[in-house]
């Protein structure tokens, strides 16, 4: 995968997200648990790109592991929105496998890029 297939891989994922978001409803958990989701979601495509702009290989490797955690945090908020049955799991299952694969893939970048520096 090439950075710019993943820049518009994780972008996808941010604009994924807002639509679910937009789809839960009004109630107080649902903004909070919303809002957390959307700007975890939206921060693994923005710190993916700054990975892809930094200036030295150490800042490379740090805002991968940013990425690689807000991908992660993304699943947890998605996990606690069908466990207060807010959705169903079919309805974020692919996003939740997308986050875990967001998740891999950037490990596996970081790792590498550890290894190399």
């Amino acid at each position: 995968m090439t950075p710019e297939d993943m820049k518009k891989r994780t972008k996808l994922f941010g604009l994924d997200i807002i639509r679910l978001i937009d789809n839960i409803g009004n109630s107080l958990a649902a903004r909070v648990i919303g809002g957390q989701l959307i700007r975890a979601a939206t921060s693994v495509g923005a710190n993916y790109r700054a990975a892809c702009r930094g200036r030295s290989k150490r800042e490379f490797i740090a805002k991968l592991g940013i990425v690689e955690e807000e991908a992660d945090e993304s699943a947890y908020w998605m996990e606690m929105l069908v466990d207060a049955g807010m959705v169903t799991e079919t309805k974020v299952r692919r996003l939740i496998n997308e986050a875990n694969e967001l998740v891999a893939i950037t490990a596996a970048s970081y790792m590498t890029a550890k290894r190399s520096h």
